[in-house]
């Protein structure tokens, strides 16, 4: 199908995007990253902006850099670029894991870290993983800068507080050097995003879990962070016994009949599947950390 007309504008800088955002104020307008998302969605008439705004050209949104503890991934960054960069992988392992499995080899080159938080589709890989991760949202607007934590960014399917004169510049991440990270999923066999996927982070001192943080995408209308998997780890040894136990309580605190329920699962499938899969991210990071360190 052809899209319909539309004008489109390519800004070379971070603040002209912003300008024209506020120029097509009462236009239907889009910013397009990687336009995974959007081109598929203008193909099928889901979506008919009258104005494009295509950010691909900012070199300012672009790159990943660490300083003073904190790891910063410009918004147009792709995902193949940040699984090059040896700093994600040390500083935000979660994070590094969860972009590992995002769509394919041809997706990772072309689609961009910003543009999948932006788009907050609940079944993609990263909503849960940028919780786990920790990670503030840095959004631009005509007054200037703002800082997003994860926890009050997302608002619901598709929906972030992102406000309509501003984009997403930056995802910055406090470092977890010396945690591991995990993510793993029950992918749908027709698009690959997750019916569940979860993320997890995890750290051990002197036999006891000191860092826990386990977060989930694909099984509400947001990612959701598993506080009461947290809370049976913390401060405990990590085990077999212990993890099958803590996975238990994966569905704690999340209402079953809110649960994401369509052709590919039921919220009641979505249920035993993040207990299963919320076992197998923290057995896996487990095994990570009792694996000998590489030469």
């Amino acid at each position: 199908m052809i899209p319909d007309g539309f004008d489109y504008h390519e800004p070379e800088t971070t603040a002209e995007a912003i300008e024209l955002l506020e120029e097509h104020g009462d236009a239907e307008t889009e910013l397009l990253a990687g336009g995974h998302s959007l081109l598929p969605a203008m193909k099928s008439g889901l979506s008919s902006p009258d104005v494009l705004i295509d950010i691909g050209g900012i070199e300012e949104l672009t790159g990943v850099t660490a300083d003073g503890g904190t790891l910063t991934i410009g918004a147009m960054t792709s995902y193949s670029d940040v699984l090059d960069a040896e700093a994600a992988r040390e500083h935000a392992p979660a994070l590094t894991a969860a972009v590992e499995q995002v769509g394919d080899r041809q997706v990772r080159n072309r689609g961009t870290v910003g543009g999948n938080v932006a788009h907050a589709d609940p079944a993609s890989d990263l909503p849960g993983a940028v919780l786990v991760s920790d990670a503030t949202m840095v959004v631009q607007g005509p007054d200037g800068e703002r800082d997003v934590p994860a926890e009050e960014f997302y608002l619901g399917m598709y929906a972030t507080d992102i406000g309509p004169d501003e984009l997403l510049t930056r995802v910055e991440v406090p470092s977890a050097a010396g945690a591991v990270g995990t993510y793993v999923k029950r992918a749908s066999p027709s698009s690959g995003y997750a019916m569940v996927g979860v993320a997890a982070l995890l750290s051990v001192e002197d036999g006891a879990a000191e860092t826990v943080r386990v977060g989930a995408s694909g099984v509400m209308d947001r990612g959701v962070r598993l506080e009461g998997v947290e809370d049976a780890l913390a401060g405990g040894s990590v085990d077999e016994e212990t993890i099958e136990a803590a996975a238990a309580r994966a569905g704690e605190g999340l209402d079953t009949a809110l649960m994401m329920d369509d052709l590919r699962a039921s919220g009641e499938f979505r249920a035993q599947l993040l207990e299963v899969y919320t076992e197998r991210a923290l057995a896996e990071a487990n095994a990570d950390l009792a694996a000998p360190a590489a030469d």
